[in-house]
């Protein structure tokens, strides 16, 4: 018997099923808008040194949320394109979601989408509260 070890189809996420602390997603969004949040380094000075950060309102024809774009993420996250997150999470900054790709996922440019964003529910607005559960 031969061994055929298939690829799975990655399973994507729409914007309104993300959760706190939750990962592993994969999403088609659209950029809303970008801005820079952060710039250190000078852009012909050592890769190394250089970090930048955006945040970037995406979404797709659920919702948006803020997607934060670090380093050569910027460059893709341009407003109006369409991209591929692969193997996103969800990061916690002052109780609200915002989405982000480390070094274990993909940021990818794709083409363009047809669908509306849904700019009316964005989900980073939503404030989460931690609250610890105390068994009785």
């Amino acid at each position: 018997m031969s061994e055929t070890k298939t690829m799975r189809k990655p399973v994507f996420t729409k914007v309104d099923q993300l959760r706190p602390g939750t990962n592993g997603h994969n999403l088609v969004v659209k950029v809303v808008s970008a801005k820079m949040v952060l710039q250190k380094g000078r852009p012909d000075g050592p890769q190394l040194r250089q970090m930048r950060i955006a945040e970037c309102v995406v979404g797709d024809e659920t919702g948006t949320i803020v997607f934060t774009a670090r380093n050569e993420q910027v460059e893709t996250m341009q407003p109006g394109a369409t991209v591929t997150l692969r193997n996103a999470k969800i990061d916690m900054f002052k109780g609200s979601m915002r989405l982000a790709v480390d070094k274990w996922g993909r940021v990818e440019a794709a083409e363009p989408a047809t669908f509306t964003v849904k700019e009316d529910n964005n989900l980073s607005l939503v404030e989460y509260e931690l609250v610890n559960v105390v068994e009785e």
